[in-house]
């Protein structure tokens, strides 16, 4: 994808990081980079891969919907998130996009404990995301989006 990306003249990517596997809805599934098991070795040769081609990583990319109504399939997101937020770290890449969820059953109001819960000041999300600098916030590592019309 890099090799693509710098002949055609990018300068940087936004790598998608979704688990292997066969996509359960549209756009789903695309994994440029496999982090499920995402080591030191696999760190290097991605940055090795970035300098020969010139080509910058401006973020990690996974979307899911982490307030799912299926408190399983939620946690399935959010270790996964885990995962990207750690790899990109590994690889000196300060920006992780993501949605910040919903479910589509409940208002708006209705979600705000879930929303807390799970992207809230004391929980794994944003501990997840701890830099050495503490006073870094987590939108300054995690760039949640909203899921239009959802």
């Amino acid at each position: 994808m890099l090799k693509f990306a710098a002949d055609q003249g990018f300068g940087c990517v936004e790598v998608m990081c979704w688990p292997v596997g066969a996509a359960e809805r549209r756009y789903a599934g695309v994994t440029h980079l496999d982090v499920s098991n995402f080591g030191p070795a696999e760190a290097a040769n991605v940055k090795a891969l970035v300098a020969k081609y010139g080509v910058s990583i401006s973020g990690l990319g996974y979307y899911p919907n982490p307030l799912a109504a299926d408190p399983i399939e939620r946690g399935v997101y959010v270790e996964h998130i885990k995962k990207v937020i750690a790899a990109a770290k590994m690889i000196d890449v300060p920006v992780m996009n993501t949605f910040v969820g919903r479910d589509p059953a409940r208002s708006i109001e209705d979600q705000w404990p879930l929303f807390e819960e799970t992207w809230g000041a004391d929980h794994r999300l944003r501990r997840a995301a701890g830099r050495q600098d503490r006073h870094r916030e987590l939108s300054d590592v995690v760039q949640p989006r909203r899921m239009a019309g959802r």
